[in-house]
C-alpha cells in the first residue's frame, strides 16, 4: 500500500515537472497572412504601410483615445481593389491578464470598424470574448469611440479581455483618425 502512494506520489511529481518544464504554446487562430486575406480577399492588393510617432503625436493620440499609446512605430495595411482604397488592417498585441492577444482590426475607408478579429489568444479560453460581443464594434468610429461600460456591453468572466480589445480599438480608430485617414493620397474612389 506505501508503495503505490510513493510511486503515486512521484509520477505525479514527474508529470508535473514536466508539465511545467513543457515552453508555453500560444494559441494563434490565423496567421497574418491569413487574417489579411481575411480583411482583403483577392483580387484586392494589400499595402503595408508604418505610421512613426514621435512623443508629441503619441500623447495627441493616447490623450484621443483615452488609453495610452507606448508604440512609437505602428505598421497598418491599405487594401485596394482596382485601385480604389476598400479599408485598413492593424494589429493591435497587447497584454490581457498576464499572457498577450492579437487582434486585428479592420477599418472601412469611412473610418469605422468593420470587424474585429481574434488572431492570437494566449489566456485560458474561458478569458475569450466571443464574436457576438466583438459584433458591438461593427461601424464605431472614433468620434463616439466605444467605452466599456457605456456603448460597448461588459462580457462576464472575461472583463480583462474585454477592456483590452475596447482599448485596442480606441487607439486604432484614435490613430487612423489623427493620423492616417487624413493623410491617405489616393481617393477611395476613382476620379
Amino acid at each position: 500500500m506505501r508503495g503505490r502512494g510513493l510511486r503515486g506520489a512521484i509520477a505525479f511529481g514527474l508529470l508535473a515537472a514536466a508539465g511545467a518544464a513543457a515552453p508555453a504554446v500560444a494559441r494563434v487562430e490565423m496567421t497574418q497572412d491569413e487574417a489579411l486575406r481575411l480583411a482583403f480577399p483577392p483580387p484586392q492588393t494589400i499595402e503595408r504601410r508604418t505610421l512613426y510617432l514621435d512623443d508629441a503625436q503619441a500623447k495627441q493620440a493616447g490623450d484621443a483615445a483615452g488609453v495610452a499609446i507606448e508604440a512609437r512605430a505602428v505598421p497598418y495595411y491599405v487594401g485596394r481593389s482596382e485601385g480604389v482604397l476598400t479599408g485598413y488592417a492593424y494589429f493591435d498585441t497587447h497584454l490581457v491578464r498576464t499572457l498577450p492577444e492579437t487582434v486585428m482590426i479592420r477599418i472601412a475607408p469611412a473610418g469605422t470598424i468593420v470587424a474585429i478579429d481574434i488572431v492570437a489568444f494566449d489566456e485560458p479560453h474561458e478569458y475569450r470574448v466571443t464574436t457576438r460581443w466583438l459584433d458591438q464594434f461593427r461601424g464605431r468610429a472614433a468620434a463616439g469611440a466605444p467605452r466599456l461600460p457605456g456603448a460597448i456591453r461588459s462580457l462576464s468572466g472575461a472583463t480583462l479581455s474585454a477592456r483590452a480589445v475596447t482599448d485596442a480599438a480606441r487607439r486604432v480608430l484614435a490613430l487612423h483618425r489623427l493620423f492616417v485617414q487624413p493623410r491617405d493620397p489616393r481617393p477611395a474612389t476613382p476620379r
